[in-house]
């Protein structure tokens, strides 16, 4: 199978049994690895893989998921999107960015293709984890998240590769 980046659109994804499904049609607006405990608690891993879409650009496409809210660090309010038979996560809106959705982007159908641009709250990242050395990191959220989008959308536009 031929892995491209960028993949075409739309990206396709959904949870574990299938019953869930959804669709993005439009460019992510970012994608990076967090590190906060709700993100491990979350993933029952050392971190979270999100993509940043807008919203708009975001459709479930098969299935309902249900919700479940959560006030997470800073009083940040969260709603997320799960799938009530098989309980797999798929997605989250912050209150404080109503027009964002954060994919959990290990639901996508083909992640070959996902190149991480930041990792973000490395002060609560496990000591056995290894981050690479040309990645921006964070000790928390950067309140900037337009500069690294920026970066995001350079390389979406700029690069175009196949491997076998």
């Amino acid at each position: 199978m031929s892995k491209l980046f960028p993949p075409e659109l739309p990206i396709c994804g959904g949870c574990p049994c299938k019953a869930v499904r959804f669709s993005i049609e439009a460019v992510p607006l970012l994608v990076y690895v967090c590190h906060c405990t709700d993100c491990q608690r979350r993933s029952g891993s050392a971190f979270g893989l999100s993509m940043l879409v807008k919203t708009e650009g975001f459709t479930v496409t098969c299935g309902t998921p249900k919700y479940w809210h959560q006030i997470g660090g800073g009083a940040t309010e969260s709603r997320h999107r799960f799938c009530g038979i098989c309980g797999g996560g798929i997605a989250c809106e912050k209150r404080s960015l109503p027009d964002i959705t954060a994919v959990h982007a290990g639901t996508l159908d083909d992640t070959s293709w996902m190149r991480p641009i930041a990792h973000v709250h490395l002060r609560h990242a496990q000591a056995w984890q290894r981050i690479p050395n040309n990645t921006v990191c964070f000790e928390i959220m950067p309140g900037d998240l337009e500069s690294l989008s920026g970066k995001w959308r350079d390389l979406w536009h700029s690069v175009r590769w196949v491997t076998a």
